[in-house]
């Protein structure tokens, strides 16, 4: 399994959809299959299954979303500086933590109504796991089993 540490979060590994490359001038290099859909799917596990963001999550879906802690924080109609401070130390507040899978929702257009967001979120169970496994199906990237 390789430990996809590049998305800036320490609990992501790849089951399969990665190459290990040995380059004459770089060494050992990786080569990971479809990038934007390995994200897109552990954004959608976060949104879906995740019933708080920690600081690390919070900062790689803002990046998914392409926004800058100021552009995110004009969203939220916050500052930028307590969008830095979530994201260093992961105390996200529930309301920007909504705020933000709404507008994932959209970005990936989802087809979850907000309403239904917040149903789901409400039910979720907080479970602590060690390693997130991701899997390269030939329908794209899914959380493995």
């Amino acid at each position: 399994m390789y430990h996809y540490q590049e998305s800036g979060l320490n609990n992501i590994w790849l089951v399969n959809g990665y190459d290990i490359i040995n380059d004459p001038d770089y060494g050992e290099c990786v080569s990971i299959t479809d990038v934007s859909g390995l994200n897109k799917a552990i954004a959608h596990h976060f949104i879906f299954n995740k019933p708080s963001f920690s600081g690390a999550e919070f900062r790689f879906l803002r990046k998914e979303l392409d926004l800058s802690q100021k552009a995110l924080a004009d969203l939220l109609g916050n500052d930028e500086q307590a969008i830095a401070r979530w994201e260093k130390k992961g105390k996200v507040p529930k309301w920007a933590d909504r705020l933000l899978r709404a507008c994932l929702i959209e970005f990936y257009d989802e087809g979850t109504g907000i309403l239904e967001l917040i149903a789901r979120i409400k039910d979720i169970d907080e479970i602590d796991q060690e390693k997130e496994l991701f899997e390269d199906y030939a329908t794209g990237w899914k959380r493995a089993a």
